[in-house]
């Protein structure tokens, strides 16, 4: 019965603008981006939510006011997402996480990790423009010729190796970069690596130059984007039936790294982005930043 229902959704899917088609793990699931084309209105907001991680391993900082319930809280401010979030203090190591080595499908993510394996090679500059669009407008077209043209399934394991990313590895599937599997404990320590990298200076210029709206039409202005003093990376992606996963991974104000991961189950993009809008909002306050 499930079969024969998701049958019927892949027949009558709708029309999205750069709607990359992925398979899941030899499926005919399709994974697709765009804009809302189903709002199943609002639902029960109660979620269970793991025991946070919690490490304290540096110098006194804003994140040493979020506690335990405070991460937790957080998190529930999902509703009916499944939410991972962590943040860590880049100068003193200190960071806090709830559902902090979840597994994720990375959507866009997965770009980052690659341009960091990337920009540690000899590069021409049409390289460097591919991965300038890849980080900016989140060109899927420029991460296609990345994937293969980088080895995208090795420097997933090589970046994970370098930087100590424990829970991220490569896609099941080499030709669906977008299921490449993240944490988000994962993404704050990568983006702590980067900050001792030579690659630092060219992630920040390309991320810091990210249009409000992406290369396929999608509005980036979710989550971590568009909040002062912020560069980030964004994701997005519905995974038939009814999967939408948002994710936004960034470092406020050259100290904070923050990631926040979701999936909602809604198959509406509007709930989903209400979803991770306010679990950004809920970290951000904790961080002293309003709005």
């Amino acid at each position: 019965m499930r079969w024969a229902l998701i049958l019927l959704l892949t027949a009558t899917v709708f029309a999205v603008p750069d709607a990359t088609a992925c398979r899941a793990h030899g499926t005919d699931i399709s994974v697709t981006r765009g804009p809302d084309v189903l709002d199943t209105g609002d639902a029960d907001t109660d979620i269970s939510h793991a025991s946070p991680d919690m490490s304290d391993t540096g110098t006194s900082s804003a994140i040493s006011d979020i506690s335990a319930a405070d991460i937790s809280d957080i998190a529930a401010a999902g509703g009916r997402s499944d939410v991972g979030v962590a943040v860590m203090d880049l100068e003193s190591g200190q960071a806090v996480s709830q559902q902090g080595d979840q597994p994720f499908y990375s959507a866009s993510l997965s770009k980052l990790i690659l341009a960091v394996d990337a920009l540690q090679q000899p590069l021409s500059d049409a390289d460097h423009d591919l991965i300038d669009r890849a980080l900016s407008a989140s060109d899927d077209n420029a991460m296609d010729v990345m994937w293969t043209r980088f080895d995208g399934m090795d420097a997933i394991g090589r970046v994970a190796a370098e930087a100590g990313l424990t829970g991220t590895h490569a896609p099941d599937d080499p030709s669906q970069w977008g299921e490449v599997v993240i944490t988000a404990n994962d993404m704050v320590k990568l983006y702590a690596y980067i900050g001792g990298s030579p690659v630092h200076d060219a992630v920040v210029a390309a991320l810091s130059s990210a249009p409000a709206t992406a290369a396929d039409g999608f509005d980036q202005a979710f989550g971590l984007l568009g909040v002062t003093g912020v560069y980030a990376k964004q994701g997005w992606m519905y995974y038939l039936p009814s999967d939408v996963y948002l994710h936004s991974a960034g470092v406020l104000d050259s100290r904070y790294a923050i990631a926040v991961l979701t999936t909602s189950p809604t198959g509406s993009w509007t709930t989903a982005r209400q979803s991770i809008d306010a679990v950004t909002t809920a970290v951000l306050a904790k961080l002293g930043v309003n709005g």
